[in-house]
């Protein structure tokens, strides 16, 4: 009778453990610098107003993350960005200023699609961010659609 009332236990504890948000189950250090302060200027102004032209559909945040962990050259993003978009990926360390933090919403709110295109497609000067000319305007986009889905905003 003990070994079933320990294995209930057992299992409400985990099943409430499961059933918690990311958000809670992650600490305050996971979730990287939030707010960010900007670190590097604005896109030229042909760029700021720039819309996402993808429908923000899971086919493009999938292809989109598939450019972020793997394909991306030079670097693959999560070499700076972290596997989950936190700004502390394993190179993140000795960069000043820190990467861009793409889990906090309230940063990416004031961020544009058309500065994110700018900077993924130029690079950040004053960053360690490199540029990116050689990815194609749509998978640009879908890169833009991955890490709005790592905060979900959608500007």
């Amino acid at each position: 009778m003990k070994f079933i009332i320990s294995a209930l236990i057992f299992a409400l504890i985990f099943f409430q453990n499961m059933t918690v948000s990311n958000s809670w189950a992650m600490n305050k250090k996971d979730l990287g610098d939030c707010p960010q302060q900007r670190n590097i200027a604005a896109a030229p102004s042909v760029y700021i107003n720039k819309v996402n032209p993808l429908r923000n559909e899971p086919r493009h945040i999938k292809k989109g993350k598939v450019l972020s962990h793997i394909k991306a050259k030079p670097l693959a993003c999560k070499h700076c960005h972290g596997l989950s978009g936190n700004g502390k990926g394993s190179m993140s360390a000795s960069m000043n200023p820190k990467p861009r933090n793409f889990i906090c919403k309230e940063t990416m709110d004031e961020i544009s699609d058309g500065q994110l295109f700018w900077v993924i497609k130029n690079g950040a000067n004053g960053a360690a961010m490199p540029a990116y000319p050689y990815l194609s305007d749509k998978k640009t986009w879908q890169l833009i659609h991955y890490i709005r889905s790592l905060s979900n905003s959608n500007s």
